[in-house]
């Protein structure tokens, strides 16, 4: 069981504190490292594993979840895993919490997390600026006299040391009620069995510089936010918040794209988002690293990988036996998937060179497990809405043959639009429904209520 636990966080081969935690069997995962591919189609890991999970429960029944995406080698994510838990599964968080009190305690756990990774390497910046000051200035690395050799040596062993951040997503489950909090790029879907169907919500918001809430605050910082924008990266990354990094937190009036800002302009301050009771819910949980629903839309295009991956994993709780392999089931998929468009040579091939290390976590909340689902007839609409349906390709054979699993999309009536939401709509006002607020970014669905996702039957072949 000690080996299992160590494996749960993909750590070093060391024993963790974390190995005496108990862990939550309501939840599986399923993971696949990094893959460039070459001209003939064979793939290869173009660095080692680089993200890192926990699925924990105390013993006053909270439970922690997390996905962690790394960069840059796993040191961050493994401190980022370990330190976490330390920070909420220690008594920090109990029944007699308030919701202010779980988001105040979330809050001050990713502080703790960031101050104290970026306290962990001070010994290891001192030592490599002592080194540099030891290197004859202008004269370019390679150029150095034999004698600097062991000093070039030691820089390098410290820069992997201290270099790297992570993005995180994580969620607490305290008093039958939801919290998410994120920083980077990783994702946390809710997914309800209703009347009508499969409904994906999802609970967060991507950092990312497409996201106008974080261009305003860059701006607000006196950078330059449509430049940020139109370069669409910082740092080698997309993201905006991240955990670690310390070129871009210590050095930032260094780099041209940031040197004007105020203050920190990469933080680790996460949002959160809840809480959101879950009396009453059957469905599940998703976490998943920024590597799965990105390798699938290099493969299918933006704007659908939240419902089809939910579409996935659906199917498979249907087909399988244990939470693990339901995960498992959905990430080899989207490998196969993205392998297969790269193979093709087709229109989106040019877009499935490589893929980042997946992780998909699963949270079981009385989803039928090993049961196939009965087919059921086309719903009708809401009264007053209406039925878009939406195509979403997927097979869960191991053959490249598709199946069809049709979803559809119901929309509210038309009405007067207030705040952003038809006022006229004759849906139940606890129904989330997909409505587009246009202060937020394009790809901003999360800080309203989403779609609802209905199976229509049978998965029939294409």
């Amino acid at each position: 069981m000690a080996a299992q636990r160590r494996s749960l966080l993909q750590s070093e081969q060391q024993p963790s504190w974390t190995d005496d935690l108990p862990l939550c069997h309501l939840s599986g995962v399923g993971s696949a490292s990094n893959r460039s591919y070459s001209a003939d189609g064979k793939g290869t890991e173009s660095h080692p594993p680089e993200d890192s999970w926990l699925k924990f429960r105390s013993e006053n029944n909270c439970f922690l979840y997390g996905v962690f995406n790394g960069y840059d080698g796993n040191r961050v994510t493994n401190f980022v895993a370990q330190r976490l838990s330390a920070e909420l599964l220690l008594g920090q968080l109990n029944a007699e919490h308030a919701e202010a009190d779980v988001r105040r305690v979330l809050l001050q756990a990713f502080d703790v997390v960031e101050r104290s990774f970026l306290e962990s390497i001070d010994d290891a910046l001192a030592e490599k600026a002592s080194l540099q000051s030891q290197l004859p200035e202008g004269v370019p690395q390679h150029q150095l006299p034999p004698q600097y050799q062991k000093i070039l040596e030691r820089l390098k062993t410290l820069e992997r040391e201290i270099s790297g951040g992570a993005m995180a997503v994580v969620a607490v489950l305290l008093n039958n009620k939801l919290y998410v909090a994120n920083v980077g790029t990783n994702r946390a879907l809710l997914c309800k069995s209703t009347v009508d169907g499969l409904q994906v919500t999802q609970l967060n918001v991507d950092h990312t510089t497409e996201n106008e809430d974080e261009l305003f605050r860059l701006s607000q910082l006196g950078l330059d936010a449509g430049k940020i924008k139109q370069v669409g990266i910082i740092c080698g990354q997309e993201s905006t918040r991240r955990i670690g990094d310390y070129k871009v937190k210590y050095g930032y009036t260094d780099i041209d794209l940031l040197s004007a800002a105020k203050s920190k302009p990469i933080i680790a301050e996460p949002e959160i988002h809840g809480a959101q009771p879950l009396d009453g819910v059957t469905g599940f949980l998703v976490l998943m690293s920024e590597g799965l629903y990105k390798a699938l839309e290099a493969a299918h295009g933006p704007g659908q990988a939240n419902q089809e991956i939910a579409a996935m994993i659906d199917t498979e709780f249907a087909k399988q036996t244990s939470l693990d392999a339901v995960a498992q089931a959905v990430v080899d998929r989207v490998k196969r998937i993205h392998s297969d468009t790269f193979a093709s040579g087709g229109e989106r091939a040019r877009f499935c060179p490589r893929h980042e290390d997946m992780t998909l976590l699963v949270r079981n909340f009385g989803y039928p497990l090993g049961e196939m689902s009965q087919p059921t007839s086309s719903p009708a609409p809401a009264a007053g809405g209406r039925v878009y349906p939406v195509s979403v390709p997927y097979s869960s054979a191991q053959s490249t043959s598709k199946t069809s699993v049709t979803l559809s999309l119901v929309m509210p009536s038309q009405g007067q639009m207030v705040n952003g939401a038809h006022s006229a709509s004759t849906l139940d006002e606890a129904t989330p429904t997909l409505t587009k607020d246009p202060s937020r970014p394009e790809n901003d669905w999360t800080a309203i209520p989403l779609c609802q996702l209905n199976l229509l039957g049978s998965l029939t072949p294409g």
